[in-house]
């Protein structure tokens, strides 16, 4: 009897004890942040504000560790890996998420959004939950928090470019992503498809010539050591979600995952206001350091018309059709198609 009593004491104990170590309100985690870009960015600015509400609103029961300059991989790596529940989070450029949701692509359009707001309205409406849902259906991933980076404007080693006709020569990198490349194909060029990782190294080594990216970026990356002039252009609103893998998303228990889409909504918040802050000052450090800046001649029509005349209708049936894209541009005060 005394026996019995032992060994039912004993399961009850290993049970309770495997219980509590199960239990992931106990246990506290470490969610890994695989962060494309470096310190300083944009990228790293929504990171540090989601790690910080995301403690807050654990009570420092988890935290998060960042992982910059795509020491995880490359961006579109961290998706595939997040979606097979092997990483946690990652910040990457939302042009990187098409591959695997096509529908995020709407957001890729050239000249699809024209300011902040416009982008504020995209992400943070029925639309940008209407893109939260496809990638959890397609990608295996849930958009948590976005990142607003600005216009990606074009950089190069060799000229000041004003007209389309400039482009004319230069080898221009750029995502491997469809719509970025038949933008430019439009505007007259093949571009280069390059991943992020290898763009530092392409410009330095002359393999391509010149890239866009917002200024905030270009200043993080320090592009200004391996390039010299800018043109403002406006193709294109640089947005870059943060990312979590729906696998581990759904394990854990709702208050965790309530913090996760809170401390998300106050990075984003953050990223606008940051985003406000810093690119009139980020320009003029980059002026500082050697770069200039050019306005496109006679304005920007030329390049509007080839972009949505040539790369829009190619998309319609991959982005919905067109009925949805009127809704979008609806939404933006926009004139419909």
């Amino acid at each position: 009897m005394i026996f019995k009593q032992r060994f039912v004491k004993s399961v009850s104990l290993a049970l309770c004890l495997g219980a509590a170590m199960a239990s992931p309100q106990v246990l506290a985690k470490t969610f890994r942040i695989a962060v494309g870009d470096a310190a300083g960015s944009a990228q790293h600015q929504l990171g540090l504000k989601f790690s910080e509400a995301f403690a807050e609103k654990t009570d420092g029961k988890h935290d998060t560790q960042m992982f910059l300059n795509g020491q995880l991989g490359d961006e579109q790596a961290t998706v595939n890996d997040a979606s097979m529940g092997l990483l946690d989070f990652s910040i990457l450029a939302i042009n990187n998420v098409t591959p695997f949701s096509p529908s995020v692509g709407v957001l890729t359009l050239p000249y699809m959004m024209q300011s902040l707001d416009d982008a504020v309205t995209l992400t943070q409406g029925e639309v940008g939950q209407q893109l939260v849902e496809n990638t959890v259906r397609d990608a295996g991933v849930r958009i948590v928090g976005w990142t607003y980076t600005g216009f990606r404007v074009l950089t190069n080693s060799q000229k000041p470019v004003e007209k389309l006709s400039d482009l004319q020569g230069l080898k221009i990198r750029v995502p491997n992503n469809e719509i970025m490349i038949d933008t430019y194909r439009a505007w007259g060029i093949n571009p280069t498809p390059m991943a992020w990782s290898e763009t530092f190294t392409g410009l330095q080594m002359g393999v391509v010539d010149g890239q866009d990216n917002p200024y905030i970026t270009v200043s993080s990356m320090k592009f200004d050591e391996v390039q010299k002039y800018i043109t403002n252009i406006r193709y294109l609103f640089s947005i870059e979600p943060l990312v979590m893998s729906e696998a581990v998303f759904q394990e854990q228990p709702e208050d965790v995952q309530q913090a996760i889409l809170e401390a998300g909504k106050v990075a984003t918040k953050h990223s606008a206001e940051w985003l406000v802050a810093q690119e009139d000052k980020i320009k003029t450090e980059l002026v500082e350091k050697g770069m200039e800046i050019t306005e496109p001649a006679g304005g920007e029509q030329e390049w509007i018309d080839k972009a949505v005349s040539q790369v829009w209708p190619k998309y319609y049936d991959q982005l919905g059709g067109k009925e949805e894209l009127n809704k979008i541009l609806k939404s933006l005060g926009r004139d419909t198609i």
